[in-house]
């Protein structure tokens, strides 16, 4: 993975989403139109935290975060998350 050249601020954080199932556990192949939108991700930038919070995240966690956390940005042809770390639920 190549260096990006963005930096979140304060408690914000920038995940990678993980890929969407392309198939069931039976072997039933999901349409696009029926995928439903990764709710887990891998960090790849954190902020410094705020002044009487630490960031409790690092770079490379793999983390769970709501449905509808974080805005959708596209940098160097790829597609991020950017959302503050009380979105995330839980480190895996």
């Amino acid at each position: 993975m190549s260096q990006l050249n963005i930096k979140p601020l304060a408690d914000r954080v920038l995940v990678e989403p993980a890929a969407a199932e392309e198939k069931t556990a039976s072997g039933i192949i999901i349409p696009d139109t029926a995928k439903e939108k990764p709710q887990k991700g891998k960090i790849v930038a954190v902020g410094n935290g705020k002044i009487d919070e630490p960031m409790t995240v690092k770079v490379g966690d793999t983390v769970l975060y709501g449905k509808y956390a974080g805005t959708e940005i596209t940098v160097d042809g790829g597609d991020y998350l950017i959302m503050r770390e009380s979105d995330i639920f839980a480190i895996l």
